[in-house]
């Protein structure tokens, strides 16, 4: 059973519309009691870093996760904001992240890029990697973002993404796994994508 993690932000039901598509047991969860006996999670996230940390925070569910991915090693994922609470600390921010992968967030200061990054782009996964299984450098996924997790030790990137220079795209340490990309919003490839999360 996947467990989509609502707090509040991100679009909880696209996932769960993905995966009832795909005939795949995933459940929207709520409160910290409703974890017991799922075994992957997905972590969604929208807007500012700061306000979806103190929104986890506030659902209860912030111990539980933390117990469930770092005890029981139960194969995390998360998207946009939920990627980067994953990290050490944000530039956007004053509250420490998760800290699950050894990184921070830094915003995008190119004076001649357009911010914040906004629609399709390529993705250029590392070969071998199965949460990129069946999905190659034309592969396209659809981004909104003004920061980006930059990742201390290059082991843990998994994608990169050209945008005025390259950026680290997708993350891994472990069963933890982070993308940038909105893969609810990336047709036929972020369904992919997901189904790929499942098997994990």
């Amino acid at each position: 059973m996947i467990a989509i993690i609502n707090y509040g932000l991100g679009n909880v039901k696209a996932f769960a519309t993905v995966y009832k598509n795909l005939n795949i047991p995933a459940k929207i969860i709520s409160h910290a009691d409703d974890l017991e006996g799922i075994d992957k999670v997905i972590l969604p996230g929208v807007g500012a870093f700061d306000f979806a940390m103190e929104r986890l925070e506030k659902s209860g569910m912030r111990n539980s996760l933390d117990d469930i991915v770092l005890n029981k090693k139960i194969p995390v994922l998360g998207i946009c904001v939920g990627m980067q609470m994953l990290a050490l600390s944000s530039e956007e921010g004053s509250l420490p992240g998760l800290g699950w992968i050894n990184g921070e967030v830094k915003r995008f200061r190119n004076e001649s890029m357009f911010i914040p990054h906004m629609g399709w782009n390529n993705i250029n996964p590392k070969k071998g990697n199965e949460l990129f299984s069946g999905l190659d450098e034309q592969s396209h996924f659809y981004f909104l973002h003004s920061y980006y997790f930059k990742c201390h030790t290059e082991e843990n990137v998994i994608a990169v993404t050209d945008y005025y220079g390259e950026f680290d795209s997708a993350v891994r340490a472990e069963t933890v796994y982070g993308v940038q990309f909105h893969p609810e919003k990336s047709h036929e490839w972020g369904i992919k994508l997901l189904e790929n999360f499942a098997k994990l």
